[in-house]
């Protein structure tokens, strides 16, 4: 395995431009059906993005292996993952990655992470596995455009500025724009769009919120779990969620404010729109109130200030007493009925209103790229570019938060591995 820039004269069988999951997973694959295969990538190293994931943890795939569930994730578009999902589903990704010694564990939310070991144990597989193919990989080749010769055995022509690469099929999984900083810039769709595809415009997902509140500054850092968040426009629910979320102070982040982000980016900029949270969404607001009724009784002579820190996190009292216009000096023992009202009220529906999303600096993945009905799913082929193959993230797919993104590249990555390097042994 060659992991360092020199000039690849003669011609490849396959050439995969980008090392993320989907390109490690496609050359690999290509490989070993005989194809001879070369990925190039412009990091000093593969997976540069692939050991932020699961805060350096890395969820590998989502716990669900029901091809629907899936699908059914990625929304309308996600029927487009039939295919790949049946070709390489939730069970293979366990085993591939089982079988090459990296035992897995379901953990809480139906998430499968590495048994032992992180992030890095899991892109050591995958090196390991590109080295056991025979893949040759070149570091520090950042492709600058990739052409393809006239003729029915046309080549693609893949340049960096100090070389080029030829190859009769060709694999473009150079991500999307999310996270810039480890190469993922978004450049892969202009290498695609000059040869004759459409982008769908690619948008920040799965990212944090900005919100018009500054009080949100005085819960920085504070997570909550078991809490219900919905964006409503006027009083119609568009969109809810239940989980775990985080105060920042620029306004809300966590799994379920990221997996609802992209709808509330799409209604920003309309009239009458805000999130609710609901931190108690297991209780009515009778039961709630009888809970305040009880606290407040425990604590005698108290003021109400300290007297709820057994019902929400000590740093949000202050902050839900201001909304609510309780004053938290007022003795627990002489609130009123009124008061109580007002305090379940702002307990079941803390409004804030969304102003942005943060841009790519802060987005796991993107949305948007290249356009689903110029790709067989089948093949992960063009139907614009005979013998280009398109996976990953560049693909105009996007799913929650919980391994369904990396599975969706290990699906795709695979498919398009087999299908050019099934076809490319076929023609010799």
């Amino acid at each position: 395995m060659n992991n360092k820039n020199t000039s690849l004269k003669h011609v490849f069988d396959v050439v995969v431009i980008g090392g993320g999951p989907a390109g490690m997973m496609a050359a690999s694959e290509a490989a070993r059906h005989g194809a001879i295969t070369a990925l190039v990538e412009k990091n000093s190293e593969p997976g540069k993005k692939l050991l932020l994931t699961g805060k350096g943890r890395c969820n590998i795939t989502c716990g669900n292996t029901d091809p629907g569930h899936i699908v059914r994730a990625f929304g309308a578009r996600g029927k487009f993952l039939y295919s790949a999902l049946a070709a390489f589903g939730v069970s293979d990704t366990v085993a591939f990655f089982e079988t090459r010694g990296l035992p897995l564990k379901k953990e809480r939310g139906d998430r499968f992470f590495p048994e032992k070991g992180n992030a890095r144990s899991v892109l050591n597989i995958l090196l390991q596995d590109l080295e056991r193919s025979g893949v040759t990989l070149d570091t520090g080749f950042e492709v600058v455009s990739v052409t393809k010769t006239s003729g029915a055995d046309g080549l693609f022509v893949v340049n960096s500025r100090s070389s080029e690469v030829y190859s009769r099929r060709l694999v473009v999984a150079t991500g999307g724009c999310s996270f810039p900083s480890t190469g993922s810039n978004g450049r892969g769709y202009g290498l695609v769009e000059k040869l004759g595809h459409s982008i769908v415009r690619p948008g920040p997902s799965l990212v944090p919120v900005r919100t018009k509140e500054t009080w949100v500054k005085n819960l920085q850092g504070l997570s909550l779990k078991n809490v219900s968040l919905c964006l409503l426009q006027h009083k119609k629910i568009i969109a809810s969620r239940f989980g775990e979320m985080l105060f920042t102070h620029f306004g809300i982040s966590g799994p379920i404010v990221m997996d609802m982000s992209k709808t509330i980016g799409d209604h920003t900029s309309r009239e009458g729109v805000s999130l609710c949270i609901d931190l108690k969404p297991a209780l009515s607001i009778e039961k709630l109130d009888k809970r305040i009724i009880r606290d407040l009784a425990a604590n005698p002579g108290r003021k109400i200030g300290n007297s709820l820190y057994a019902l929400m996190p000590r740093s949000l009292v202050p902050v839900i007493l201001d909304l609510s216009g309780v004053a938290p000096d007022t003795p627990a023992d002489t609130i009123s009925r009124v008061q109580r009202a007002a305090l379940c009220n702002t307990i079941k529906n803390i409004r804030l209103t969304p102003v942005s999303l943060l841009g790519f600096n802060w987005a796991i993945i993107t949305s948007g790229g290249v356009d689903l009905r110029e790709i067989d799913p089948a093949t992960m082929e063009s139907r614009i570019v005979p013998g280009l193959y398109i996976a990953g993230e560049m693909l105009d797919l996007d799913g929650p938060t919980g391994g369904y993104n990396l599975q969706e590249c290990w699906s795709t990555g695979f498919v398009a591995g087999f299908s050019s390097g099934t076809k490319t042994a076929e023609l010799r």
